[in-house]
């Protein structure tokens, strides 16, 4: 009975969109922990890593940081909606 009850109250339409942002950012930390554990050069997974202790590995650190996103952002304007933005501050001549 209560499982029929909370079935109710949970599946419906309006709650669609609540779990579809809810899953986005699961997928965004799943995505970013990945990303750590596999290429961050500061976590060591091994036994054999960890034993090396602290390396001075700047180039690899470098790469990790400057990634693809990073580096096709750098020279872009901070706004989300530039044409927008533009449309409303901008001023008439």
């Amino acid at each position: 009975m209560a499982s029929a009850s909370s079935y109710k109250r949970w599946i419906r339409p309006e709650v669609f969109p609540l779990f579809a942002s809810v899953g986005v950012a699961i997928g965004i930390c799943g995505m970013q922990l990945v990303r750590n554990i596999c290429i961050n050069p500061e976590v060591r997974v091994t036994k054999e890593h960890r034993a090396a202790g602290v390396l001075d590995n700047h180039a690899e650190g470098e790469r990790y940081s400057e990634h693809a996103l990073r580096k096709y952002v750098r020279n872009r304007a901070p706004e989300i909606m530039p044409s927008i933005n533009s449309f409303f501050a901008d001023p008439k001549y």
